[in-house]
């Protein structure tokens, strides 16, 4: 491996993303991007065989660029490539490890507007890409290209069965001696990457899907739709008499899902779902990775049934790190991000509702009477714009303010104070049962950081 830089210039914590037009997300760097992965394929490739990609993309109209732009790195660099057009991250993920391939890359801004875009990789595994790798590939990014010989140019072609093949991996997730039949579910694609294999899923378990976001544009992706606007889902379920919504993001590894009321809930509520039928049947595989945002009421369940819980940073890749470390299989995101090692290497918004259907027909009930009584704790989250919010988060007087709210709460709440990572901003987030006390205690805390800043 090339030797890393220590500095990340093009790469966040879920791969490459920003301003389609504006760097990096450019023909002429996403060509360059291309062609350093495929030099660090080669260099690390059998001498025997020639590295093999699989490049997926959502619906953007801007795929179409980037996708060209990274095939020519490739075949620059001597890289065959499989290309399979819109399908989901989860999807790429899946076909990577299962056509024993190198790596796997997909075209995509996941929940942002149709004017972003960004590419995530994965490893011959389905795993999402070492921070080492990442860095190994920014160093080459420094260096120029230099064209393989004609004879040695990576050749390109389509993978026309990948929906197919994806189809039915959905489906093996689901208990063989179960269906859907007599369900009906109102589904919303968001205008993204599953409008064309996540309803036929559902459908060819047996349920009657009504289906909204199944039309993309290019444009219209995550636009008033999908996980990341739930009213459209609540409004459609409610809308076709359907029994439970479901959505899913613009590449499909977000999930969002309701009842017949319209009654929405997150990814929190969802790997309670999951966790509880898993534990009550003795196969959960240890304890629930969640993160620090997850909900307070969420913890207290999982205490209540008697299941190990731990939470990590908020970022998908660190809840996998924490699922791996600890040999457990389930965990996740109030985003809806859930991951079920035991299903997929990712997390997979279409696997994981199956999940959560597999619990339901299990038990013969429906997604409200499984969640019975569980109340979120309000909560209260305040952004304080400061300069430095990570030399504030330690601040002797914070520390101990930070301290002195989490003992008035204790048992009752929690208090979490985090900087962002993409803004210079400090996050103050208080919950607790009563939600006037806990907006009194987090703008006693925010007006303290604003004081000390």
């Amino acid at each position: 491996m090339n030797e890393p830089t220590t500095i990340r210039r093009w790469f966040g914590t879920d791969g490459i993303r920003g301003r389609v037009g504006a760097l990096p997300i450019t023909p002429e760097a996403i060509l360059r991007l291309g062609f350093a992965v495929g030099a660090e394929l080669i260099s690390s490739a059998d001498s025997s065989s020639r590295p093999k990609v699989l490049i997926g993309k959502d619906t953007r109209i801007s795929g179409y660029m980037l996708e060209s732009a990274l095939e020519a790195g490739f075949s620059a660099a001597g890289v065959d490539v499989l290309l399979v057009g819109p399908m989901p991250t989860p999807a790429i993920a899946y076909l990577t490890k299962a056509l024993r391939l190198q790596a796997g890359v997909m075209i995509s801004a996941s929940h942002n507007p149709y004017d972003d875009n960004g590419i995530k990789f994965f490893d011959g595994a389905g795993a999402k890409l070492p921070d080492a790798w990442e860095l190994a590939i920014e160093a080459r990014l420094d260096e120029p290209m230099q064209t393989r010989a004609s004879k040695e140019l990576g050749k390109v072609r389509r993978l026309d069965d990948a929906p197919g093949r994806y189809i039915e991996f959905c489906k093996s997730t689901f208990p063989s001696d179960l269906d859907l039949k007599g369900l009906k579910i109102a589904l919303d694609c968001a205008h993204g990457a599953c409008y064309h294999v996540t309803p036929p899923v559902f459908h060819e378990l047996g349920a009657d899907i009504q289906v909204m976001g199944n039309a993309p544009d290019g444009i219209n992706i995550n636009d008033q739709c999908g996980a990341t606007y739930t009213q459209a889902i609540a409004h459609f379920t409610r809308t076709k008499d359907a029994d439970i919504g479901i959505a899913v993001d613009g590449d499909g590894d977000r999930l969002m899902m309701c009842d017949a009321n319209g009654r929405v809930f997150d990814g929190d509520d969802l790997l309670f779902a999951i966790a509880r039928d898993r534990h009550m049947h003795g196969v959960l595989g240890g304890g629930v990775i969640g993160t620090l945002m997850t909900n307070y009421a969420i913890e207290r369940a999982f205490a209540a049934q008697g299941i190990p819980f731990e939470r990590t940073k908020v970022g998908d890749r660190y809840v996998l790190e924490a699922l791996l470390k600890n040999k457990w299989v389930l965990g996740g995101e109030n985003s809806g991000h859930i991951i079920c090692l035991d299903r997929h290497t990712t997390g997979d918004a279409t696997v994981a509702a199956l999940q959560v259907l597999a619990a339901l027909r299990s038990n013969g009930v429906s997604l409200s009477e499984w969640m019975g009584d569980l109340q979120r704790l309000p909560q209260v989250l305040i952004n304080v714009r400061v300069e430095n919010p990570r030399d504030l988060e330690a601040h002797p007087d914070v520390l101990a303010a930070t301290q002195g709210v989490q003992e008035t709460l204790k048992g009752r709440g929690r208090v979490l104070l985090r900087a962002s990572g993409t803004e210079p901003l400090l996050r103050v987030m208080v919950e607790g049962e009563d939600l006037k006390e806990v907006h009194a205690l987090a703008e006693q805390l925010a007006e303290l950081v604003r004081k000390v800043a």
